[in-house]
């Protein structure tokens, strides 16, 4: 049935997308770029275009492979930033969980310490 086709690949997109993002509690969104370009370098990403005024990141890691990270910062409500990352690798979209877990975990980390004003 191309209608339960169609919702599946719905709610699979969906299911990305909140694997994809995560809220985060400041409305810096300046600070909360630069957190993020640090983030993926420290992770072995060379940061490949960063556009301040857009909220958009592009990195690439090559170890072996290319992987490619491009992450979005926008405003989700009149508190929060909405952190969306989006991970190709070999021009394929990644749908594991791994990579993006890993880049939350060592973001919220530094969203931590920055709000701390650790360096």
């Amino acid at each position: 049935n191309a209608t339960n086709t169609a919702l599946e690949v719905g709610s699979n997109q969906v299911q990305l997308r909140q694997i994809q993002s995560r809220a985060f509690d400041t409305t810096d969104k300046t600070k909360t770029l630069r957190t993020v370009i640090s983030t993926l370098q420290d992770l072995g990403f060379v940061i490949d275009k960063a556009d301040l005024e857009l909220g958009s990141i592009t990195a690439t890691k090559l170890d072996g492979y290319a992987l490619r990270m491009s992450v979005t910062v926008r405003p989700r409500n009149a508190k929060q930033l909405l952190v969306r990352a989006n991970a190709q690798y070999q021009e394929a979209a990644v749908t594991d969980p791994a990579p993006y877990q890993a880049f939350f975990s060592s973001l919220s980390k530094s969203m931590f310490l920055t709000a701390q004003n650790v360096d």
